[in-house]
């Protein structure tokens, strides 16, 4: 890809994508970070994290042909190798927090819902239907407390397959007898999940103040 002269690119690059995402417009390949904006990264949180956002931008940019699973795949590998689980109160100094995806890499940190964001903002972003992919909230009954996992829903009528930072093979929801359902959502919907389908929808996702929260600051700040 060419380099960018303008002082101005990275920030109007890192806006675009910004509001691609909020708005679930998928931009397969448009994700672009100049080496200034890499530099500063990099000079902030060190050359790992700058080297995340260039593995990262890889990622999205050689995804362009490749199917569904084989991008489920890959972004599911890629978070659960680059980022180390870290509760939000030894990171952030809160109970809960949902970092952007930006935040997740740059820190190289992150809690079950950073992990499931930031892998469904990088499928949209590499073109996979949004309507096929959900947050979903659930109870880890083998350790008995709540957790957040991505689910890809194929169709409506399949059970839908678990991306999870616990356990890294991909596996139907029918598989994971350890997960208990509670909730799912995506940009456009929140759905109270009482079975392994699709559930019942009972509104949109800005009733999530959390999400909301998220989406503004994707949009005001990088990281």
């Amino acid at each position: 890809m060419p380099a960018v002269n303008t002082g101005r690119s990275h920030l109007a690059a890192l806006a675009v994508f910004a509001v691609s995402l909020c708005c679930g417009i998928a931009l397969a390949g448009s994700l672009f970070f100049d080496e200034e904006l890499l530099d500063k990264v990099g000079n902030k949180y060190g050359a790992a994290a700058r080297q995340r956002f260039v593995d990262w931008q890889n990622l999205i940019e050689t995804s362009k042909d490749w199917p569904d699973t084989e991008k489920l795949r890959r972004v599911n590998d890629f978070f659960n190798r680059n980022v180390e689980f870290v509760d939000d109160i030894m990171l952030w100094n809160k109970i809960d927090y949902w970092a952007t995806p930006t935040e997740f890499l740059a820190k190289g940190a992150g809690d079950c819902e950073d992990y499931s964001i930031a892998k469904y903002f990088t499928l949209v972003e590499m073109g996979v239907d949004e309507s096929k992919l959900r947050i979903t909230y659930v109870k880890a009954l083998e350790l008995n407390q709540a957790h957040m996992v991505l689910t890809y829903f194929e169709s409506m009528r399949s059970p839908p397959l678990v991306l999870d930072n616990l356990k890294p093979a991909i596996l139907p929801a029918t598989q994971r007898s350890d997960l208990q359902p509670v909730y799912s959502f995506n940009g456009t919907g929140l759905w109270l999940a009482k079975s392994r389908g699709s559930g019942q929808h009972v509104g949109g996702s800005d009733r999530l103040s959390l999400w909301t929260e998220l989406k503004s600051r994707m949009l005001e700040s990088p990281f």
